[in-house]
């Protein structure tokens, strides 16, 4: 069994540094000098530095006696201030426009608005989806075609570069892999393909290597097994819901992939406010699965005969742990030079893991139970004992979403409307730009300072925010909390039903619905139109129940894959996710 740790240590190695290196080496880090400067006109005039995700617009002004402003916006940004973009000057002659260069945003579609500059007049209004480092011209002329009127056409001159060939490259490249090392394990599994593989070498070290590791008998048969799991590290090691790391892991693979190189791309990025991209799945992910590992731990621990006051201590030095390393080594300050306290952030990812964990672990230890046996199935009302038996729990959650509401929507907030849920900034056509966050950050300035708050939020980027705002915040921590409780339900769930996987799976399918219904109620299936839109700053309550019906969806298909029928064992995210800081104490499946 030393030899499968190594060899999936080695494989989780290999996927890790092959994520680092898809999207450092393979995001376009070169293209865009040799993009740019195809697109750059020779004119010195009109020459312009482009960065990534821009391309270059020629505004050729054919009016006479007209000179224009060109207003810019993103389609992404919500009702949000047009911004200048360029000055236009009126053409001198007829066939010889004025002409401006200009580098404008290829992430996602534009609306621009061209007006005569001295009369404030609409001229024209149209959108576009520019490529990254294309070079195009938007022609301003008049037309006589019965009426005399201004048309505003986009020319291209030079077609973009495909930006999203590096990503399909790494894709097709991690795919191939996976396809290979899955046929591989396949004739691994052929007694006749083992028998030749012995012959041909002709020792009885790789031979015993190979049988034991991929083509032992007795693995597969335990493999098949309803409610199999598979063994930890050594035979004599506890054993470990394998579907619970698998999933830990996943999310940490993703994470790595964000943080160095992949959010070059846009949707490796946070949103800038509303709506999902694949940066805003890992925090929560992680969070949900912190809280299944807290009950299947807390229990086992607990059975095993650890007293409950001892278990206090270790929750309480974890969180210390976990608050301490984010407040001091994992600070985005710390770069500017010694930490002082009057810039020090105070939220974090690690302090809010921290605090999260803390609070639903001492939860779950103030009324932890003894899981029922298998007996419990017939007694009354069973179907639900899993949720019977935590109703202190669930009283008390419900009790902290009441807050959360409650301040989120009827806090008064200076100079804000109440209950608003907006970025401030240019949102909202200008009206409330240092409402960002509305009481989540009001309640972060007031009780932190806004000295100690992140300074860089993802608001900036299109709403341009000039206040500080944490996405880690206060207020936010409140919806952590209740996540990390769907992962306890999630865990109560595993052990409670443990010899019934039909019942399990109708648990994770009936939650995963229940929770999506709320957040289509919540959103009315939209990115910003809903009463309280999906928000990873904020992490409303609906971006909770969204993600936790995604985490319900996703051990859904891992549990019967993994731990069940061993289609798959988990690797390599298995052996990454074991070992997560957030890993709270080792667990296993307790005995009844």
């Amino acid at each position: 069994m030393s030899g499968a740790w190594g060899a999936g240590r080695a494989l989780a190695a290999l996927l890790l540094a092959a994520s680092v290196l898809s999207a450092a080496l393979l995001a376009p880090g070169g293209a865009p000098e040799r993009g740019a400067e195809s697109a750059r006109p020779r004119d010195k005039k009109r020459h312009v530095e482009l960065k990534m995700d821009q391309a270059l617009l020629l505004i050729h002004n054919e009016l006479l006696r007209t000179n224009l402003t060109v207003y810019w916006n993103s389609e992404r940004c919500y009702h949000c201030l047009f911004q200048v973009l360029v000055n236009v000057s009126q053409s001198r002659r007829a066939g010889e426009p004025s002409i401006a260069a200009v580098g404008v945003s290829a992430q996602h579609g534009s609306i621009l608005q061209l007006k005569a500059t001295e009369e404030e007049k609409e001229v024209c209004r149209l959108e576009y989806k520019f490529g990254e480092f294309g070079n195009y011209s938007l022609l301003v002329k008049h037309v006589q075609d019965g009426v005399d009127r201004i048309a505003c056409d986009v020319v291209v001159n030079e077609d973009p570069v495909d930006s999203n060939l590096p990503v399909t490259v790494a894709f097709l490249i991690g795919l191939a892999l996976v396809i290979a090392v899955c046929f591989l394990r396949f004739l691994l599994s052929l007694d006749d393909f083992n028998n030749w593989i012995s012959k041909a070498i002709n020792s009885r070290e790789t031979d015993h290597l190979i049988n034991s590791e991929l083509g032992s008998p007795s693995r597969a048969d335990a493999l098949g097994g309803d409610s199999q799991l598979e063994a930890w590290g050594p035979a004599a090691a506890p054993q470990r819901l394998r579907c619970v790391d698998t999933f830990r892991g996943i999310a940490l693979i993703i994470m790595v992939f964000v943080n160095y190189g992949g959010g070059k791309y846009w949707y490796f990025k946070h949103s800038s406010w509303n709506g999902l991209t694949v940066a805003d799945l890992v925090f929560p992910w992680f969070v949900f699965i912190m809280g299944s590992s807290i009950f299947l731990s807390m229990t086992s621990t607990l059975q095993r005969g650890c007293s409950k006051f001892r278990l206090l201590g270790k929750i309480a030095w974890r969180s210390f742990l976990l608050i301490s390393l984010g407040i001091v080594v994992v600070n985005p300050n710390y770069c500017l030079g010694p930490l002082s306290w009057d810039k020090l952030r105070i939220p974090g990812v690690l302090q809010r893991l921290g605090v999260t964990y803390f609070v639903v672990a001492v939860l779950e230890l103030l009324f932890a139970k003894p899981v029922p046996g298998s007996g419990a199935s017939e007694r009354r009302c069973s179907s639900l004992r899993d949720i019977l038996s935590s109703w202190p729990q669930w009283l008390f959650i419900l009790l902290l979403e009441s807050i959360w509401l409650g301040l989120t929507f009827f806090l008064p907030v200076p100079g804000c409307p109440t209950g608003y849920l907006g970025p401030g900034g240019i949102g909202d056509l200008g009206r409330y730009p240092n409402c960002t966050g509305g009481a989540a950050g009001y309640i972060d300035r007031l009780l932190l300072g806004e000295d100690h708050l992140y300074q860089h939020p993802s608001s900036a980027v299109l709403y341009h925010t000039e206040v500080a705002y944490d996405p880690e915040g206060i207020l936010g921590t409140i919806n952590s909390i209740v996540m990390a409780f769907l992962g306890v339900q999630a865990g109560r769930i595993l052990l409670y039903y443990k010899d019934q996987t039909k019942a399990i799976l109708l648990r994770f399918t009936a939650w995963s619905c229940f929770l999506g219904l709320i957040s289509v109620a919540l959103t009315k299936v939209s990115e910003n139109e809903g009463s309280i839109p999906i928000n990873k700053n904020l992490w409303s309550i609906s971006y909770v129940t969204t993600l936790s019906s995604f985490a319900f969806f996703i051990l859904l298909v891992l549990y019967p894959t993994v731990d069940v029928k061993g289609l798959w064992t988990g690797t390599p995210f298995f052996y990454p996710g074991g070992l997560s800081l957030t890993d709270s104490m080792k667990y296993h499946t307790p005995h009844r």
